[in-house]
């Protein structure tokens, strides 16, 4: 049986996960990644980033990677009912993959384990500043200093740390990403299609692919279509696209059945994630591990960044105080940075898992006038366009400080 120690492990390989990696990294502290699947999930084909993901990608140091591929959505068209357009607001929507991809490349090659599945997870002692000791399905077991859980809605360290399980939000969200091979001739922008109980839209991702999605008050029926791509595009055609325009229905038949994703949509309790516990001792969370939220408000991935980066800043203030020496237990100890990383991140997530949870509401709630006056008087044209803008999207979550250690061959260690 062997046995591994770490300064620092992070459960999860996803955005959260090789964000902080990244994070960690660019302070000059080397983690270790452990990651459950064979490789990097591809799950969801495509994710918006607004402007709030890319100040945190710059922080990151990955943005201009990205942006040189992706362009931003020119406009929103919000059909249906009446038709509301709007600018792209600086969004942009890139392919999951790609951007997991880009931020892998900037890891050492030995700093992600695949086929890494978590068996159990306990303290060495009572003490909350000891050593969290992993045990792995195949008989590792590593100890690490620093745990931090980037393990996704159904987070093991989360649980570990007693925060709720996520709850389901009575809707369920399928996407998909079509390809053209001969071109699809279209503007990029958004097209979104509103109806009672439904919403539905689609994107160009480049001049071959279409990135589409659909949101339905359908709860019980995401677990029959999980992991059945024919079922997933049989159903959608069947019984969503009939009232949505005809291309809809072609973008939906064009599609990669690699991609073709169905799932109900989560979310945890707001008071749990602002009164829970999100970190202990060395032990936290961060992305969907901490705030699993509804799409409604496309800030999931965004704020899974920000919490990379928010984390990174207080462990590197921490390392320009302590001058590249952290403890884990006295003064100055990590987990106090932690700590400082729970008490600004908790506010903001808070209100986003609200705001999207109440977002799906208004959007999806159903055809009266007032839901309807609701919707696009004052959710589109108010909210959007203006409040949700200046708080939510062009939000500035920092920057990583510049704690001058070197580059990776002379990693800050963690006592």
């Amino acid at each position: 049986m062997e046995t591994v120690e770490k300064d620092v492990v992070i459960i999860g390989a996803g955005i959260a996960g090789l964000a902080t990696a990244l994070a960690l990294k660019r302070l000059g502290i080397k983690p270790l990644v452990l990651e459950k699947s064979d490789g990097l999930r591809g799950t969801g084909a495509a994710i918006n980033f607004a402007p709030n993901a890319w100040l945190a990608l710059d922080a990151l140091g990955v943005s201009h990677k990205l942006a040189s591929i992706y362009d931003p959505v020119k406009r929103y068209v919000k059909i249906f009912y009446n038709t509301i357009k709007r600018n792209g607001s600086g969004i942009r929507y890139i392919h999951r993959k790609k951007l997991l991809e880009t931020l892998a490349d900037e890891l050492p090659n030995d700093t992600i384990h695949f086929s890494s599945k978590i068996a159990a997870i306990n303290s060495e002692t009572h003490d909350a500043l000891s050593p969290v000791i992993i045990h792995l399905a195949d008989g590792t077991i590593v100890k690490a200093k620093v745990l931090i859980g980037c393990d996704g809605i159904h987070s093991t360290v989360a649980r570990w740390l007693g925060l709720s399980e996520p709850l389901n939000a009575g809707r369920s969200a399928g996407l998909g990403l079509a390809v053209f091979p001969e071109g699809h001739g279209l503007n990029k922008e958004v097209r979104l299609f509103v109806d009672a109980g439904m919403r539905a839209g689609y994107v160009p991702l480049n001049d071959k692919e279409i990135y589409w999605f659909l949101v339905c008050n359908c709860s019980a029926e995401g677990e029959n279509k999980a992991g059945n791509p024919e079922l997933i595009q049989k159903e959608v055609l069947e019984k969503y696209a009939k009232v949505l325009p005809p291309f809809y229905s072609v973008i939906v038949r064009r599609s990669d059945a690699s991609t073709l994703h169905w799932a109900p949509l989560m979310f945890r309790h707001p008071w749990n994630v602002f009164f829970g516990n999100l970190s202990k001792g060395n032990v936290t969370v961060a992305g969907d591990a901490m705030h699993p939220m509804t799409p409604d408000l496309g800030q999931g991935g965004c704020q899974a960044l920000e919490d990379a980066v928010v984390l990174g800043r207080h462990i590197g203030n921490l390392l320009i105080k302590t001058k590249g020496h952290i403890a884990t237990t006295g003064d100055n100890n990590v987990a106090q940075a932690i700590d400082g990383y729970v008490k600004e991140r908790k506010w903001r997530v808070t209100g986003l898992v609200i705001g999207s949870y109440l977002s799906g509401w208004v959007q999806d709630g159903g055809s009266n006038w007032w839901m309807r006056f609701l919707r696009d008087v004052i959710f589109y044209r108010f909210l959007v366009g203006g409040v949700l803008g200046n708080k939510v999207t062009g939000y500035d979550c920092g920057k990583l400080p510049d704690v001058s250690l070197g580059e990776m061959d002379n990693p800050c260690k963690i006592d």
